[in-house]
Order: C-alpha cells, then sequence, then structure tokens
C-alpha cells in the first residue's frame, strides 16, 4: 500500500467501514506529464471536490508544486480554498452572481465574464474598492453554453479595457468535442478564437493569459495550448473518453475501499436486499459491505467488487448504505477483509472506466459522484 503504515491500515480497518485512498504522488506525476507535454503553464482545475477527490488536500499539493492557477467552478469553492489558506491565483471558470464582486475583488479571486450584461453590474460592484477586480473573458466559439458569441468578442473584450473597475487578466473560450476523434468542431473553434486574437490587434498585449485546452485539447491538440492549458480529468490520471485515452504512463489516483462486515451462508430460494430482485438458486455464501447509493455507488445491475483478488458480483438492488455481495468460492473470506470498489487488488482492477460503462455514463460522473461522507485518506503528501 505504498506509503501506508501498518498502524494506519490497521486503524482504518478498524474505523472506516467505507473510504477513499488518494495517491498525491499520483497527481503531482500527472501535473508533471502534462507540463512537459505542453510545455505552457498549467491551469489545475480542482472543481467538484478536485473531481471527488478532495478539494483541499489536492490544491495544496498544487501549489506546493509551484502551479500558480487553480481553476474552480463556483465562488464558494474559491472562497474555501481561500478560507484554508490556499494562496496563489484562483479562476471562477462558471457564472458568478454580480452581489458576489466584493467578496472576489476582497479575496483576490479572478472571474469568467462571459456576457456583456454582466460587464456594467461588475463594474458597479467593484467601483467601492481601491483593487480592481481581475477578470477573463470568455468566450462562446461552438459550446453554445456560457460565453459572450465570438462574432462580438472583439467588441467585448475592448468594452472590458474601458472598465475602470476592471482588469482584464485574461481570455478564453472551451473546447465541446475534444475528446473526439473528429477534429473538425476543434479546429472550427480554434479558428474562430485566433481570428478574435488576431482582430484585436496591439490590444492583444494586454491579455496575461489566454487558455482553451481541457485535458483531451491539451493532449491531443496542440493549436488549443496558448500559453496556459486547463486540464481537469488527466491530472487525476483517467482517460477523458474511450476514444481520446491518456498516453502511457498516466496513473490513476483514486481507490475506493470497504470491508466485509458481515458473512453468512444462505439456503436456496433466499431473497437478497430490497425488491428481492436475486433469490439464490442454492446454498449461497455471501457478505454483506457498508457501501451504498449514498455514497454514490450506483443502483445498478451488474456491479462487482475484488475481493481476495478476485471480482465478485453485488447480489440484487444496491442500499442507501449496504449492499450485498457473492463470497461463493471463497472458503477463507471472513469480515474485516478487504474489499476495493475501484481500484486494485492482487492482479485484478475495477476502473473508473469500468465503472462508467456499468452505468452507462463518462468516467467523470462516478468519481464526481463520491460523496462528502466517505473519508479520504492521502497517500504520499
Amino acid at each position: 500500500m505504498r506509503t501506508l503504515s501498518i498502524i494506519l491500515w490497521s486503524m482504518l480497518k478498524t474505523s472506516y467501514a467505507t473510504w477513499l485512498e488518494v495517491d498525491l504522488q499520483a497527481i503531482r506525476h500527472n501535473i508533471e506529464k502534462i507540463q512537459s507535454l505542453t510545455n505552457v503553464s498549467v491551469m489545475a482545475v480542482v472543481k467538484a471536490n478536485a473531481y471527488g477527490h478532495g478539494l483541499i488536500n489536492v490544491a495544496r499539493t498544487v501549489r506546493k508544486m509551484g502551479l500558480e492557477w487553480l481553476g474552480v467552478a463556483r465562488i464558494d469553492e474559491a472562497l474555501l480554498l481561500r478560507d484554508k489558506g490556499i494562496n496563489g491565483k484562483i479562476l471562477v471558470l462558471g457564472h458568478t452572481d454580480p452581489i458576489d464582486v466584493p467578496l472576489a475583488v476582497r479575496h483576490h479571486i479572478s472571474l469568467a465574464v462571459h456576457s456583456q450584461s454582466l460587464v456594467l453590474p461588475y463594474q458597479e460592484m467593484a467601483s467601492h474598492y481601491d483593487e480592481k477586480l481581475m477578470v477573463h473573458a470568455k468566450i462562446d466559439t461552438g459550446m453554445s453554453r456560457l460565453g459572450e458569441e465570438y462574432t462580438q468578442a472583439v467588441q467585448f473584450i475592448r468594452s472590458l479595457f474601458d472598465c475602470e473597475g476592471l482588469q482584464v487578466e485574461g481570455v478564453f473560450t472551451h473546447m465541446a468535442r475534444a475528446d473526439e476523434l473528429s477534429l473538425d468542431t476543434t479546429d472550427n473553434q480554434i479558428e474562430k478564437f485566433d481570428k478574435i486574437l488576431e482582430d484585436l490587434g496591439p490590444e492583444r498585449e494586454k491579455i496575461q493569459w489566454i487558455h482553451a485546452a481541457n485535458s483531451a485539447a491539451a493532449v491531443f491538440h496542440p493549436n488549443t495550448r496558448f500559453n496556459m492549458v486547463r486540464p481537469g480529468i488527466s491530472i487525476y490520471g483517467l482517460n477523458p473518453s474511450e476514444e481520446a485515452p491518456l498516453p502511457a504512463g498516466f496513473e490513476p489516483a483514486l481507490s475506493w475501499k470497504s470491508v466485509i462486515t458481515s458473512v453468512k451462508t444462505v439456503p436456496p430460494h433466499r431473497g437478497i436486499s430490497y425488491g428481492h430482485r436475486y433469490i439464490t438458486s442454492n446454498y449461497e455464501k455471501i457478505g454483506t459491505i457498508s457501501v451504498g447509493y449514498g455514497d454514490g455507488y450506483r443502483r445498478v445491475p451488474g456491479n462487482e467488487v475484488l475481493v481476495n483478488g478476485r471480482k465478485v458480483p453485488v447480489l440484487g438492488n444496491v442500499c442507501m448504505d449496504q449492499c450485498v455481495i457473492s463470497l461463493n468460492g471463497l472458503p477463507d473470506v471472513k469480515t474485516g477483509d478487504e474489499v476495493v470498489l475501484l481500484g486494485k487488488q492482487g492482479d485484478q482492477e475495477i476502473s473508473a472506466e469500468t465503472l462508467a460503462k456499468k452505468w452507462n455514463t463518462i468516467v467523470y460522473e462516478p468519481i464526481c459522484g463520491l460523496t462528502g461522507r466517505i473519508p479520504r485518506v492521502y497517500l504520499n503528501e
């Protein structure tokens, strides 16, 4: 278990019914891979509780590496980082209500300004302070989500330059299909973005940071890198999509574990769990683990876990806090034995990609859905 000591392992088995292990060295390694690959500045995206890995610990790790920028989705995440003493630059990539501009100014948080309609309210709220509100102009080049329409982008950016209470720190856009094999959409978006920067002429020099690349774009589309990239999923060692697997050498940082809390043998024709979706056909050995959909473990058929280095099925419906697993063919298993829901055990592995496929979703969703009640244990701090 790498640097996890025998004493700590013993404490885990007696203290936690289920827990996550986050390897911070894997995160450092993955960021170094991205730095080497792109050769530009890196904004580590730590939104959604650092994709389930734990916002504060991941952010501290990133800052200790010397990365200047952290990216979050909402100002609440940025304020939590500041409350925990995390310095450096933070950009709120999503929408921020003008009422929160004073908080942004006071705590040195940069905001995305994504619409001309926000410019005057932001300026009015920022005008009460000696310091300027730092902003990054967000341009919609084809995502059709947040962002000023690209046809109005030059005028929009110039209007920001003229605002007394605002300081344009950056300009950015977001790639809609960088994790697909087809290049057409990504190339089209970058052509539009390049044209905006060209049309700004000498005023482009006023912009310190130009960024467009998420993980997939940063890895697979060099023309999206500009002078900063915004990797999220890749710093946690997970593939942006099946079509866009990361190059060799990236390492998943997250494992999800539990212990067996009950072992019993039940007779034939016995229903298992809510709804009796599974009925035993013979005498069957089963176990219970304290993991359920309240932790983010989906209530879908076909789930498997690792016990004693073997994949075993989850039987019947997943409950809110528990589920039942098959222990047939495992004569030595006992209560307290480790169960792996995500990660490696022996020669076997259940990856986040495997979970996503079983749950008919993308790899982001299983890890971002890991709830706050699961303890996070950090390795290699």
